[in-house]
């Protein structure tokens, strides 16, 4: 028998194997076949289940393709997203200062993306993006990112409405950051990388913002470098 199939019964069958699922990824991630031993779940009902979850944040991807527990349970969890901010908040305020832009991070909510902390320059010029704000995820650099590191299933849902293609996004995994200039914003430019917990789960974006015109014509090389490290520092924190 596998070691978690299902054995107890709420007499919801879905909801007993997608528990069984739940259970077997938050001991190790799983790859398919690793989750069909596990769960003894027919194949396409374990893949079924599993892409349901992951919709919904409840599992993820690592790097290699195997199912992991999803940022939406760490974010439920206590203190789960206010952990992350006052991780971020540090790395984020030294890179304002740094490059005296407007310093964001992002989580996906959904099929948007929503901001959860800023940190705006004391003067001068700036992109100021509120705590709470959502956003669309077809166009911007944050937005390139999500759907480059999210799961496939949002890729197809926003990719036909997006300003920006597959190859794009292709082009963001490989040198891991992605940058736009007037794109979601006539004027606007930014900047972004994505942030990931110890277990390569990608969580969240960190995003440089500011006027076009002081960071075109490509914000990448301007500030690239910085935000990497920056995105790096936070993934290594958490």
């Amino acid at each position: 028998m596998g070691q978690y199939s299902v054995t107890a019964s709420s007499g919801i069958k879905v909801l007993d194997r997608a528990v069984a699922i739940m259970t077997a990824v938050a001991a190790q991630p799983r790859s398919l076949a690793e989750l069909c031993e596990a769960t003894e779940l027919p194949r396409a009902t374990a893949h079924r289940l599993a892409t349901a979850l992951e919709t919904h944040r409840l599992l993820a991807r690592t790097s290699d393709g195997r199912w992991s527990v999803g940022p939406a349970l760490s974010s439920l969890s206590i203190g789960g997203k206010d952990q992350l901010i006052d991780a971020a908040t540090p790395i984020m305020a030294s890179l304002m200062a740094t490059t005296n832009e407007s310093v964001q991070l992002y989580q996906l909510t959904g099929t948007t993306r929503t901001c959860i902390a800023s940190q705006e320059p004391p003067v001068g010029l700036h992109n100021t993006v509120p705590v709470g704000a959502r956003m669309a995820l077809t166009a911007g650099s944050a937005a390139k990112i999500f759907l480059a590191y999210s799961s496939p299933g949002l890729r197809h849902t926003i990719l036909p409405h997006a300003v920006f293609t597959e190859k794009d996004l292709e082009d963001v995994r490989a040198r891991g950051w992605s940058e736009s200039v007037s794109e979601r914003e006539i004027g606007l430019a930014s900047l972004s990388a994505p942030v990931f917990e110890g277990n390569g789960l990608f969580v969240a974006v960190l995003s440089i913002s500011g006027p076009a015109d002081r960071l075109r014509p490509h914000p990448g090389e301007k500030w690239g470098t910085q935000l990497l490290a920056a995105a790096t520092e936070l993934s290594n924190a958490l």
